[in-house]
């Protein structure tokens, strides 16, 4: 098994990463708040950064596209969020709440 410079396996990085996931997805579909929603988002980006960046560590060719990668993902993460924020702010705005069964304002 490969290890990086501090010795630590990648299946721990990869269990780590799986594990964030999976409790982003699970907040996915249990939360009904827009708040709730958007952390649990943001944390299964940051598990795919996790991800990224020990794949990239255990690579046998020395090259930084994990984290570049991660970085992108960093990126789109920060956008996603001042946007999805900008509108549930709207949201609450219009309607006074931010429950997601109950938002009328979006639908046609």
């Amino acid at each position: 098994m490969s290890h990086s410079a501090y010795g630590i396996p990648i299946s721990w990085f990869l269990t780590v990463g799986a594990l964030l996931f999976c409790i982003g997805l699970f907040g996915m579909m249990v939360r009904r708040s827009a708040i709730g929603m958007l952390l649990s988002i943001e944390l299964m980006l940051n598990a795919a950064n996790i991800n990224l960046l020990a794949f990239g560590s255990y690579l046998r060719v020395p090259t930084i596209a994990g984290q570049v990668f991660a970085i992108f993902v960093i990126t789109l993460a920060a956008a996603e969020a001042a946007i999805g924020l900008a509108i549930i702010i709207n949201i609450y705005r219009l309607e006074l709440h931010i429950e997601a069964d109950k938002i009328t304002s979006m639908k046609f």
